[in-house]
């Protein structure tokens, strides 16, 4: 039976752009806990995308498998971040069925183009071949899948360094590349400003890469957990935002718990009501 591959992100924020004034930018959360329940809860929460992350987080292949078919079918987007701007790992991912990749610490134009390249069939790219025993190729069932498959694809490339806001005008000239993401506490660290993502001259090197973005026609996202930072860089012209984490979420709620109904002075006994 012939089957479809789902649209990618870069589908979305085309149509967003198509819609000028009349679109709005594209809200999403990480997904961080590596279980698959979580991530059909969050997939259906009515926000437009997850990011569902093995760099910081406890994902490996297995899991990224389970939570791609965990939140299939629910009207969300799925951008899988890897640890690594890595061929092989690339490769993996994408055969797993994963359409949406993005890639942490590009600094430079080759890493940009290591990236695309790596998502690539020959000759335009350096991507194995082994469509008849991948989901991706839903095992062959997706027809021309080796000919159609890099616009089964879609590359973000994130923006997290000094040297990449200093190239960042030269990475959005990369074919392939459909979009920027910037992460403003990599930034930070990298400007001697290790946990100070809100200084201004940090909030500043952001703007600069969403206002290179918006020149070179390319659409440029932004983390920010905190609601007036999201919403001042949603202004200055972010196309998609994440606002928020399921771990963060989940320990800011259990710690409400506690702060309500424990009281440190009992050692612990929960406060009557």
């Amino acid at each position: 039976m012939p089957l479809r591959v789902e649209d990618t992100f870069r589908s979305a924020l085309a149509g967003q752009k198509q819609k000028g004034q009349a679109g709005r930018p594209l809200a999403g959360m990480w997904v961080c806990s590596g279980s698959p329940l979580i991530a059909e809860l969050c997939a259906g929460s009515g926000l437009d995308w997850l990011l569902v992350d093995a760099e910081h987080s406890p994902n490996g292949l297995e899991s990224i498998l389970a939570q791609l078919q965990a939140i299939h079918g629910y009207p969300v987007h799925t951008l899988v971040r890897p640890p690594v701007n890595d061929t092989v790992l690339i490769k993996q991912y994408l055969d797993l069925g994963v359409q949406n990749l993005l890639i942490p610490m590009v600094n430079s134009v080759a890493e940009a183009e290591a990236a695309v390249a790596a998502t690539r069939y020959p000759p335009q790219g350096v991507r194995g071949v082994g469509s008849a025993l991948a989901r991706a190729a839903r095992w062959n069932r997706v027809p021309d899948y080796l000919a159609r498959a890099s616009e089964t694809v879609g590359v973000t490339v994130q923006i997290e360094s000094t040297a990449a806001v200093e190239a960042v005008e030269d990475i959005l000239k990369v074919d392939g590349v459909d979009a920027i993401f910037i992460g403003p506490s990599d930034l930070a660290a990298s400007m001697g400003l290790l946990g100070q993502q809100e200084h201004p001259e940090v909030r500043a090197a952001v703007e600069h890469c969403l206002a290179a973005a918006k020149a070179a026609g390319k659409p440029a996202g932004v983390n920010a957990f905190a609601p007036a930072t999201a919403r001042a860089y949603l202004d200055a012209g972010a196309s998609f935002i994440l606002v928020g984490a399921d771990v963060a979420l989940l320990a800011r709620g259990s710690e409400a718990l506690a702060a309500e109904f424990v009281r440190p002075s009992d050692g612990g006994t929960p406060a009557s009501y």
